[in-house]
Parts: structure tokens; C-alpha cells; sequence
């Protein structure tokens, strides 16, 4: 392992991933570090939406929507397999936003961020809409307009896949300890899995830990106070059993100005999220409230015919959204566009810390903080990301990622008839052209080796273990896959026990 890189990277969310990836397939030599598992804080607690925000044109934040539009079509395109289109049911209520200013929004939503794949926004009437019939009679008038779907944490994985293919080292499970300007290098202290104490070298060191960005501009000295702090937010969701058949989500307007998404989820369940909470609290022990769970039930049960109650919930996540701290007294009016703040005496050793952002624009501030690093780097190309595909996203014919991916899955269940087509469609969602890799030779279901239930092989679990970093059972059960929502304990442990005896 090297100790010795032109970028360093503290932070294995979506933000420095993207980062790592980015600057690798730019001729840096860089180094990540992640203090547990990558994508276990922030980047696997979203509402797993690819969108521009419809709500945040309110608050009159139109560049932030405009960028986050125009990234939906290009990540679908480099990654078909996690990205996919959703249709989403906003259901006009009287008491609330009218119905002309739905329209308006929706309108500039459509057309100021280039959309050509997407179908556009449609009025409904929900009285004849399938959707319709799961509401209360009262809503009678409503729109449908598109955005996209993303596994969250399957996405993190990608970018760090991708950025090790390209030469990035990746060290999850490593902890930052302190950073000082020294000799011409940035010295970073960093402790492994095992406490053992590593020092490394840099000639840029770039701070994405995500709602620990202020503790870790603490650890590495600079000369002046920064001027930007990050305001954490928590935000809550509850998985459910499936409310409803049909393949739409919904928007869901509240009184209290904020909208709640309901959104089919791993074919069996619904999602429904989320909350705009301010946080003080200890950031590695977030956890939705009961008065955030009671909240998410009450807002979908004033539009679905049938209630939700707090009872029905078989899992709740929450994570704390690192916003820049805008100085907005409201959580949910707090700006989710990014601030990159650098710090460079004497134009050497830069150290760029990241406030903000959010998932769709991820590859988006990656290229803004190559840009600001550039005088201090040596990168070898422009800007790559949008055009080349994540790693399983190589499908072919891919400007048409929808049917790509269709003519995909068909060609895996051709190859694997012995397969279960539901279990060919989870792998083929997760994992792309390199579920070819995954399965290798096998050509029966004994060649997979044990089954740990729902679908979960030890010849997946082996590769996700020797190419994905997973070292824990949770690793595999809640971030590369959501097999955790249904797994039994018994099969949920002898996972554990496997994996535990494979380490140990």
C-alpha cells in the first residue's frame, strides 16, 4: 500500500468517492480513507431519489434545480442498472399550494433542465387514474411528472470501484486522526481496523466526511477561522409492507410546508420519507424518532384511503444531511446546493473542506473541486464522468438506458435458466454487466455454494467480500443489497457466522 499520494481523500460517501473517482481517472495518485464502511452515514439514508427538487424552486433556487436536473438523464445513462425513471402522482390539495401554481412549477421543473428521455409532466384526473383509487375521495385533480429512482449506497460503491480500477486506493474502516502542514507535505495520521497507527503524504488533502466536516477542519490546523460551518439536519424514512400495486409514487403535500414522497421499494415494501429535523446530537447514533415515524404516518394517511400507523413500520433509517449553514432558521428552507471552501497559505497544500450537496450532484461537485484544485495538481485530462458508464453500467445502446436495461436482464435469464428470475433481476439491478463476474461458471444453483435465504449465495457474498469491501454481514444486508427487510434472524446469523469465521 502506498502512503503517498498527489490527493487525499477523508470521507467514503457520495461526495468523496465521487472525488476520488474523478481525480484517478485523471492521472492523480489518491488515497481514500472512510472511518467504517463506505456509505454507511449520509450517502445510504437518502429517499434513493436521482431529482432536481421540485419543492426548492419555493425557495427560489433555481441554479441548484437546474443542475440537478441535467444530472438525472447523464447518471441514468452511466449507470442504468442502479438509475431507473419513476413516475411520480402529485395530487392536488385545496387547502394548500393552488393548482396553478403546481402547473407553473412544474412547467419550468420540465423545461430548465434539458430533459429528453424523461416524459413530461401530465395533468390527471384521479378519479380514472389507477393511482387515484388508493386516495381519499376528496382529491379529484392532480399531475404526474417524472424524476429517478437510485440505490443510494450501490452508487457510493461504484464511484469507489471505479476510482481503485483506476488506481485510487481505498481504505475503508480507517479512521483520520489529525493532519499538519509539514516539509513541503500535508502528514496524515490515520489509524486502521486494528489501531495501528498509519502516517501518510500528500500533496492536497480534501475533507467529504459529510456532517463531520467541521470536527475534521478541527484536526488539521489552518491559520484563520473558515468561514462556513455546516447546519445538520436529520431526515427520517419508514419502510412499510406495500400499500399499493400499481408502479407510481407519490408527493404528498403537507400543511407544514414540506412534501413526503411515498415510493415502491424492493417490490414488496413502500417507502415513505422524509423529515427536515435540525440535530445536535451524537452524529453516529442518528436514529428516526417516534415522533418522526408518528409524523411520516400521519401526513400519507390524510391522502390514503386506508391509514398507516406506526405499527405497520418493519424498519426506519435516518441519516443527518450535512447543509451549509445558510443561516435559515427553517431546516427545510436550508439550501442542499454545496459550498467548497478552500484553504491554501502561500498557494501550497490546499485543503478543500465540502459543505452541503446532495446525491444527484455528486459528479457535479466533483468536477468543481477538481477545478479548484487544479493549480495545485497536475490533472491529465478535462472532465470524463459524464460519458463513462460506472462500473456494470456498460450496457449496450446505453442513450437509451430504459430499453438497454430490459434487453439486458432478458439476455441474463436466457444464459441462466436454472436461475430464479426474481434473483436475476435483484443482481441485475445491482450489479449490471458484472453479474456475468459475479456468477462466473456456474451453471446450477450448487455451484453458487450455501444459501443464507432470499436469494443471498455464498458465491455473491465471496464477491462482494473480495470486490466491494463488505466485511460485515450488515455490510452486505442494509447497504449492497436490502435483503435485511427480508431475512429471517436465523438466516440473517448464519451470515454473520460465515462471515465472522472467514475474518477471524
Amino acid at each position: 500500500m502506498s502512503k503517498t499520494a498527489d490527493i487525499f481523500i477523508i470521507g467514503g460517501g457520495i461526495n468523496g468517492t465521487g472525488i476520488a473517482r474523478d481525480a484517478a481517472g485523471r492521472g492523480q495518485k489518491v488515497i481514500l480513507v472512510e472511518q467504517g464502511d463506505l456509505a454507511s452515514a449520509t450517502s445510504s439514508s437518502s429517499s434513493k431519489l436521482i431529482h432536481g427538487g421540485l419543492r426548492y424552486l419555493e425557495y427560489y433556487d433555481f441554479m441548484l434545480v437546474r443542475h440537478s436536473l441535467r444530472e438525472r438523464e447523464t447518471l441514468w445513462k452511466i449507470a442504468p442498472h442502479i438509475i431507473g425513471p419513476l413516475r411520480f402522482v402529485l395530487p392536488h390539495h385545496r387547502g394548500l399550494r393552488p393548482a396553478f401554481l403546481l402547473r407553473i412549477g412544474l412547467f419550468l421543473y420540465d423545461f430548465i433542465g434539458g430533459r429528453t428521455l424523461l416524459p413530461a409532466t401530465k395533468s390527471l384526473n384521479l378519479k380514472k387514474h389507477a393511482a387515484g383509487q388508493m386516495l381519499q375521495p376528496i382529491f379529484k385533480k392532480g399531475f404526474e411528472y417524472s424524476d429517478c429512482r437510485v440505490d443510494d449506497a450501490r452508487l457510493v460503491i461504484l464511484n469507489a470501484l471505479s476510482a481503485a480500477e483506476q488506481g485510487a486506493t481505498i481504505l475503508p474502516h480507517h479512521r483520520f486522526i489529525r493532519a499538519a502542514r509539514k516539509d513541503g507535505w500535508w502528514l496524515i495520521d490515520v489509524k486502521d481496523q486494528a489501531g495501528i497507527k498509519i502516517q501518510f503524504k500528500a500533496k492536497a488533502l480534501v475533507n467529504a466526511a459529510g456532517p463531520w466536516v467541521d470536527e475534521i477542519q478541527e484536526r488539521c490546523p489552518i491559520p484563520i477561522e473558515p468561514d462556513s460551518s455546516v447546519h445538520l439536519v436529520k431526515g427520517s424514512h419508514i419502510i412499510v409492507p406495500k400499500l399499493y400495486d400499481h408502479d407510481k409514487a407519490y408527493t404528498f403535500q403537507h400543511g407544514d410546508g414540506r412534501v413526503i414522497f411515498a415510493i415502491p421499494y424492493e417490490q414488496d415494501f413502500t417507502l415513505i420519507g422524509t423529515t427536515d429535523v435540525a440535530y445536535d446530537g451524537a452524529i453516529d447514533a442518528v436514529r428516526a424518532s417516534e415522533e418522526e415515524v408518528q409524523y411520516l404516518c400521519s401526513a400519507v394517511s390524510e391522502y390514503f384511503k386506508n391509514p398507516v400507523q406506526a405499527t405497520d413500520v418493519i424498519w426506519s433509517f435516518a441519516g443527518v444531511r450535512p447543509l451549509y449553514d445558510d443561516g435559515s432558521k427553517n431546516a427545510s428552507a436550508a439550501t442542499r446546493d454545496y459550498l467548497l471552501e478552500l484553504d491554501a497559505p502561500d498557494n501550497t497544500l490546499p485543503l478543500l473542506s465540502i459543505f452541503g450537496g446532495k446525491i444527484t450532484t455528486y459528479r457535479h461537485l466533483a468536477e468543481a473541486a477538481l477545478k479548484i484544485l487544479a493549480p495545485y495538481v497536475d490533472l491529465s485530462r478535462s472532465n470524463w464522468t459524464d460519458g463513462e458508464p460506472l462500473p456494470g453500467g456498460d450496457l449496450p445502446d446505453r442513450q437509451y438506458p430504459e430499453e438497454a436495461f430490459k434487453r439486458f436482464n432478458a439476455k441474463l435469464e436466457q444464459d441462466f435458466p436454472w436461475l430464479d428470475n426474481a434473483i436475476i433481476s435483484r443482481l441485475a439491478h445491482a450489479y449490471g454487466t458484472r453479474t456475468y463476474d459475479l456468477l462466473g461458471d456456474a451453471s446450477c444453483l450448487s455451484d453458487l455454494g450455501q444459501h443464507f435465504g432470499t436469494g443471498l449465495y455464498e458465491k455473491e457474498v465471496q464477491y462482494l467480500m473480495q470486490q466491494e469491501w463488505a466485511r460485515t454481514a450488515e455490510d452486505i444486508l442494509w447497504r449492497r443489497s436490502k435483503l435485511g427487510l427480508c431475512m429471517n434472524e436465523k438466516e440473517k446469523q448464519s451470515l454473520v457466522n460465515y462471515m465472522a469465521a472467514f475474518y477471524h
